[in-house]
């Protein structure tokens, strides 16, 4: 018989799987999906994943066994693996990167690997060897030994087969440390031992504590009211509901116990929340705008595999996306809502689980490890007849991770607030767009994918007006509401005028009162965290920088820090310039933490808050601040972009800008189309049922096209203008970019490698090519980096012009001279 081999992938930025034995002791074991031990190079183990199996033996070498096997059942599906490879080529990294970002942590094995005594191990050393019975004597009096301390023990460095030997003569196993092992919850439940379950003996018992222990009487009461027959061995009830059913203490269960009346089960738990269906789907009536859109997706997906929902701001497109996994639940399938950001998962996931209850799973990075397995493993529970349907998961909402999960019936992906640049993985690899992605993997499963957006991006709106994808609106407000009202305080004339206080105009400052007045709520958009973006010396205008980065630190208040965003560099505030010792050091700019201090003076007696990543680093940060607001125990929420994301809050009657010219002044191509959604969505907070919401935007620029199309909410205008520039200077959509980020550490060394790069890539690409040169900040966490911009046209040959830079790049990877620069591949870097 053939030797049966598999193609093992490893989590290392090499190309391809590499191949390993499988030894007849584990061919039964071994297949397509289970994570394995095996050994890469002289002396590293590392945790894989099996590709496939075949029968083709290596021809220029002898492939290494599979050393053990980690799993009974499959973690990753085929179509993963299909997703996994086409992810690797499309944004030009290895599928090892890409395996990393997919897996959570606690499937992942970390660095070290332990030996420790195989528990079936008779004690019989007969069968060692010298250096063998050596390993296993320091394993029983230690427990257990990484590879490196077994290495040291035997004095020599090549001891894989060594233990490999003693894992086949059953004296060892491999135990993996990992960052976070994941492990079941356990539960202790109570149930009745074999001689109390007959009525004669529970007659008796009762008896006995009606006279004697009266508290565990009413413990033995409140049992069995609660189970259905007693005389039954899986009759039981989780300790803890006992307790609190009783209205007792351990004491009283312990005493129980101890008389030989409960026994303990420990049982695998849950530590995902259980819900039930409150509210049905068939109770959502559709307004007429939202029948014909709804109607229009439905067509859209007869023809498309992708539709966009152009809906405005508080239309009702949750409503549909409703009625949509609805439909896909009934057809025995799986949906996907994907949201660019955590804080909006906190309401929607409640008006989501109101129709679903627990067929409903949320997976994002505040979710902890153990949270995130269990919710993998609910996944990929395969749909049948003979599965519960509290076992698995129907529908998932998350941030861009989740699409990484292993659905294996997925019928719908929505893709909500689709424009938003959340859905982009910049660091590390692969850097991703979670909706271009979503769009490639719906194609795998043959499944269909809603984008919508009240400002769709760019790229969407040109593929839906071309017929790439199919095109539903909707441009009414849920319930007849109104568009809020958009007023631009021109800052210029404020200022000339001596009415501003602080930061704010005369105008934002009236409407902020009137609200406090009526009792109603008013959210800031303040786009920088921190106290000031720099302090200043009054003499010589020194500025503190950070040490490991091209930028200026920023003051935060709240622990007197100036502080780095790029690298969490900090430093106390000086009191004195240490350029010229001069004492007056001011500062300059604002972010939302003094605009937080500056409202409390001006306004001492409303309840203020700060949403922004200062203030909201755990999960139950952003749910306090988000459940207070709806709760109305905040009058004035201050933040940056997160306020912007699609929250629904009914008592929102003032929205203000406070610097609507810092957006529009960011040096990118992207710049005016942001500008306008961030505007827009923060704008769409304001309004309430029967009453007119009201948005001031401040700004020194108040004629700028760019704020005129949002006082006018014309997205069309936005389009057409940026649609002619993009063609005219060849970006996306027409174009297709590539970034080429050097990284090093000297920056004569990151120049003479980039101009040697870029060199190269213009003899191939030609005019294709732009570059190199420093980005905005050309120093990050102590390296110097240097870009290299590729514009691609978007023809039957894109495809063979990224070869081409493939090619290029493993080409000059192998140039010495150039080994410890480091070149990072960013494609669609937008």
């Amino acid at each position: 018989m053939d030797d049966l081999f598999a193609e093992v992938l490893l989590p290392l930025p090499l190309s391809g799987s590499f191949t390993y034995k499988i030894p007849s002791g584990l061919d039964v074991e071994v297949e397509p999906g289970k994570r394995v031990v095996v050994q890469f190079g002289k002396s590293k183990l590392y945790t894989g994943l099996v590709k496939k199996l075949h029968h083709n033996k290596p021809e220029n070498y002898t492939a290494k066994p599979i050393i053990s096997v980690l799993d009974h059942t499959p973690v990753v599906n085929p179509i993963q693996f299909h997703f996994w490879d086409w992810m690797a080529d499309y944004y030009m990294c290895f599928e090892g990167e890409v395996m990393n970002a997919a897996l959570p942590s606690a499937l992942k094995l970390a660095s070290e690997t332990r030996i420790v005594q195989n528990p079936s191990f008779n004690g019989d050393t007969s069968q060692l060897n010298n250096t063998e019975y050596l390993v296993a004597e320091a394993i029983d009096i230690q427990k257990s030994l990484t590879i490196s301390e077994v290495s040291r023990i035997v004095e020599f460095k090549k001891v894989i087969p060594l233990i490999k030997n003693l894992i086949e003569k059953n004296v060892v196993l491999l135990e993996e440390e990992l960052k976070e092992v994941y492990r079941p919850k356990m539960e202790t439940w109570m149930r009745l031992t074999e001689k109390y379950r007959t009525e004669e003996a529970i007659k008796t018992l009762m008896d006995s504590l009606e006279k004697r222990a009266y508290k565990q009487l009413e413990v033995m009461m409140s049992f069995l009211s609660n189970i259905d027959d007693f005389s039954d061995e899986n009759a039981m009830i989780k300790k803890s509901d006992l307790l609190q059913l009783a209205s007792a203490d351990t004491q009283q269960i312990t005493a129980l116990e101890r008389k030989g009346v409960f026994e303990i089960i420990e049982k695998a738990g849950s530590r995902l929340e259980s819900f039930e269906v409150t509210t049905p789907v068939s109770s959502i009536i559709l307004t007429e705008p939202q029948q014909t859109a709804f109607s229009h997706i439905k067509q859209g997906f007869e023809n498309h595999n992708v539709t966009l929902l152009h809906g405005v701001t508080s239309s009702g497109k949750t409503e549909i996306y409703i009625r949509l996994i609805d439909e896909v639940i009934n057809s025995g399938k799986q949906a996907l809502f994907l949201l660019p950001e955590i804080a909006l998962t906190t309401q929607l996931i409640n008006r989501v689980r109101k129709y679903f209850g627990n067929q409903v799973g949320v997976y994002h990075s505040r979710y902890s490890m153990m949270e995130r397995v269990e919710i993998w493993n609910k996944v990929i529970q395969e749909y049948d007849s003979l599965t519960d349907a509290t076992d698995k998961y129907s529908v998932i909402l998350g941030a861009r991770s989740a699409l990484f999960l292993p659905f294996n019936n997925l019928g719908l992906i929505i893709v909500d607030e689709e424009h938003d640049g959340s859905y982009k993985q910049f660091s590390p690899a692969p850097r991703y767009s979670a909706r271009d992605s979503a769009i490639v993997l719906a194609q795998m499963h043959n499944a269909r994918v809603l984008l919508g957006s009240a400002t769709p991006s760019i790229e969407s709106y040109f593929n839906a007006k071309s017929g790439k994808y199919a095109l539903a609106t909707l441009n009414e407000r849920y319930g007849g509401m109104e568009l809020p009202e958009i007023i631009i305080s021109d800052l210029k004339i404020e200022t000339r005028r001596k009415t501003m206080k602080s930061h704010f105009s005369s105008l934002l400052i009236n409407q902020i009162e009137q609200a406090l007045e009526n009792k109603e709520q008013i959210i800031l958009f303040q786009n920088r965290r921190g106290y000031s973006l720099r302090i200043e010396c009054g003499m010589c205008q020194w500025t503190p920088c950070c040490k490991n980065c091209d930028v200026t630190l920023i003051y935060h208040k709240q622990n007197n820090q100036l502080k780095c965003h790029y690298c969490g560099y900090s430093i106390p505030i000086p009191a004195v310039c240490p350029e010229c010792g001069y004492t007056g050091l001011h500062m300059k700019g604002f972010g939302t933490e003094k605009i937080e201090d500056e409202l409390a003076l001006l306004f001492p007696k409303a309840s203020i808050t700060r949403m922004d990543l200062d203030t909201t680093r755990t999960k139950s940060s952003y749910q306090n601040i988000i459940s207070n607001f709806e709760q109305r125990k905040i009058d004035i929420l201050v933040g940056t972009q997160m306020v912007t994301k699609g929250l629904d809050f009914d008592n929102v009657s003032v929205v203000g800008i406070l610097n609507a010219g810092n957006l529009l002044s960011y040096p990118d191509f992207r710049s005016f189309e942001r500008s306008f959604q961030l505007m827009a969505q923060v704008s769409g907070r304001a309004g309430r049922k029967f009453k007119r919401g009201k948005v001031i935007i401040q700004s020194y620029r108040p004629d700028h096209e760019v704020i005129k199309y949002v006082v006018y909410n014309r997205y069309d205008l936005l389009y057409q203008n940026q649609i002619a520039e993009r063609r005219r200077f060849k970006y996306p959509p027409i174009y297709r970019l590539i970034e080429l980020q050097l990284q090093h550490k000297q920056e004569q060394k990151v120049s003479e490698a980039a101009y040697e790069l870029a060199s190269l890539l213009k003899q191939k690409l030609g005019n294709r090519v732009i570059g190199p040169e420093f980005p905005i900040v050309s120093k990050i966490k102590g390296l110097y980096l240097k870009n290299i911009l590729i514009k691609l046209e978007k023809t039957k040959h894109t495809s063979q012009l990224k070869e081409d830079v493939k090619e290029l790049l493993d080409y000059f990877a192998k140039n010495a001279k150039h080994k410890s620069v480091r070149v990072i591949v960013d494609v669609d870097p937008y």
